[in-house]
């Protein structure tokens, strides 16, 4: 194997799924400014809108995720847009 082709801060981080409150561990050189405590041990946290534990590919339910209202967002800036159209 090649020396050197791995990034220096490879390290342990804990992702947790904001939608259904589900934290795991693995590797990444995500940064984080905050930390999270799991099993005594604290990693750097990165927060997940959506993960394989809720994505309804995944859980074979469907479920309606819109993350502050960027659905409602897109309507309003584009409904003079597609209103012409129509």
């Amino acid at each position: 194997m090649k020396k050197d082709i791995h990034p220096k801060n490879y390290r342990l981080v804990a992702f947790k799924d904001m939608s259904n409150d589900v934290t795991f561990i693995t590797r990444s050189t995500a940064t984080s400014r905050e930390t999270i405590e799991v099993d005594g041990v604290e990693y750097p946290v990165v927060k997940l809108e959506i993960s394989n534990t809720s994505h309804p590919f995944y859980t074979g339910k469907m479920k309606l995720v819109d993350t502050g209202g960027r659905v409602d967002k897109f309507m309003n800036r584009y409904k003079n847009h597609y209103s012409k159209k129509s």
